[in-house]
């Protein structure tokens, strides 16, 4: 007997599919059901290790929390993770398979299909339900040679397939429509039904609009779901979500520069739910603020390609006159590796071999090597414990890690220079530990606890997804067609 499985595809990038399958597997989980999130193909430089060792999309991971499951590469088999002159870096099931030119990966993927069902029947196997989720629009046509990302991998694993229209972009009836007629009938008979997302307004005011879009496609309507205003709460999939990164009137202000490859961004949403905080995003084009408490290099996929980024917008110069002026300025993973005196690059693994200056506020050198650290860390930062992940290529080291910033177990990681005001580590996450975050906070300027429970509003986010879900969409009719296919 097949596991129950059902896909939701959208007619788009960004119509909040990731967030539909969180909330789905914390509501179905509730339920009482073993689920198990699945994306096969997924392009994102916000990754998260799982416990294996191997690293998937931030979205599985955090559809793993939903289900309250272990993070496992299986959940997330083809990772593309777009770098600098090489391309994409590909990984497949949690390690790192190369790297791709996009012509050079579409004539790949049909090799990759027999991994990421592999991978789809692995997680079958210990489930009473798998949600999938496809990535992009099944409509892009031009890329279905090779499919494993839509209805390739619906027609290869057979499920049904929901689609996914976002009502707050305009011309959400097209689209679905559209969609559905591009298809060929074989695949449009996949499609069992289709789900509203993102409404604003009276729901009565879009009845007549459901009704058409069920009758011209004979689709079920599942739901017209309203806007989740729950979402902030929850960490972000991709770069898309950047763009709500907003500064606020705060008394204590993090200034971090907007880098092309920036990843693992989420480390910032812990400082953002701190209503004392202000983290401004500045785009490249934009000087840094002169105001700022402190600087923040955040992670980047490809450190001296965004090293060369940050000179040419003269980010440099902003920053070390921040430095003399007593300021701040923290580096994580990629970011640490920015404030040393230089990043070697030997062996040619982000380009061509050779390396970057780096902004020498701290006295260590990185050098990039072929071994890629992937590990899950408890550490100990400012006399707290906190827990994240390690996610890097390279070594660090110099004077300055006499300093180290935090202790992993007897292992030190990290610097901080001479004057105590330029600090820098490789462990992401570590700003979601309540207890270090207010330390960290109060070193910029004095202030009390504020309460903010980080993790614990993560989880009450999800809970109320969940809610919102099961108050507005036909989930039993999802279950059904889940176990009928």
């Amino acid at each position: 007997m097949k596991t129950p499985a059902i896909m939701f595809q959208g007619t788009g990038s960004d119509v909040g599919k990731s967030l539909i399958v969180a909330g789905l597997a914390r509501a179905f989980t509730k339920r009482g059901l073993k689920v198990r999130p699945f994306k096969p193909q997924n392009m994102s430089n916000n990754a998260a290790v799982t416990a294996d060792g191997g690293e998937i999309g931030r979205a599985q991971a955090l559809q793993a929390r939903a289900a309250r499951v272990p993070l496992s590469v299986h959940m997330n088999p083809v990772l593309l993770k777009p770098q600098s002159d090489v391309g994409s870096q590909v990984i497949v099931q949690g390690k790192i398979f190369g790297n791709a030119k996009a012509a050079d990966y579409h004539r790949l993927k049909p090799q990759l299909l027999d991994a990421v069902l592999q991978s789809y029947q692995h997680l079958a196997q210990e489930a009473d339900l798998v949600l999938v989720e496809g990535a992009g629009s099944p409509a892009e046509i031009n890329l279905r040679a090779g499919d494993i990302a839509n209805m390739g991998f619906a027609e290869a694993a057979d499920l049904p397939v929901v689609l996914v229209g976002d009502i707050d972009r305009g011309g959400v009836i097209a689209s679905i429509y559209g969609t559905v007629k591009l298809l060929p009938p074989q695949e449009t008979a996949r499609i069992k039904g289709f789900l509203i997302n993102k409404f604003r307004g009276d729901p009565a005011l879009f009845a007549e609009g459901m009704k058409l879009i069920a009758e011209k496609t004979g689709l079920a309507a599942l739901g017209l779901v309203p806007w989740f205003h729950g979402a902030e709460r929850l960490p972000p999939e991709d770069a898309v979500a950047l763009s709500g990164y907003k500064g606020k009137d705060a008394p204590i202000k993090i200034v971090v520069p907007q880098l092309p490859r920036i990843s693992n961004f989420d480390d910032l949403d812990p400082l953002r739910a701190e209503a004392d905080v202000s983290v401004e995003l500045v785009r490249p084009g934009t000087a840094l603020p002169g105001d700022a408490d402190l600087i923040l290099l955040p992670g980047s996929k490809a450190t001296i390609a965004d090293l060369r980024a940050l000179y040419e917008t003269g980010w440099d110069i902003d920053i070390q006159a921040h430095h003399r002026r007593g300021g701040a300025v923290f580096g994580l993973c990629g970011g640490y590796q920015m404030l040393g005196k230089r990043v070697e690059d030997p062996g040619g693994i982000e380009g061509p071999k050779g390396g970057s200056d780096g902004l020498g506020l701290l006295d260590v050198v990185t050098t990039l090597t072929d071994a890629k650290a992937l590990v899950e860390v408890k550490a100990r930062a400012m006399g707290h414990d906190v827990a994240g992940y390690e996610m890097h290529v390279g070594v660090t080291a110099g004077p300055d890690d006499a300093r180290p910033f935090l202790s992993i177990g007897n292992r030190p990681d990290g610097a901080i220079s001479a004057d105590g005001r330029v600090m820098g580590c490789y462990v992401h996450g570590l700003f979601a530990a309540d207890a270090f975050r207010h330390a960290f906070l109060n070193g910029l300027r004095t202030r009390a606890e504020s309460g903010v429970a980080y993790e614990l509003g993560v989880e009450q986010a999800l809970d109320d997804l969940a809610a919102h879900l099961e108050r507005h969409a036909d989930l039993d009719r999802m279950l059904e067609m889940a176990r009928s296919r």
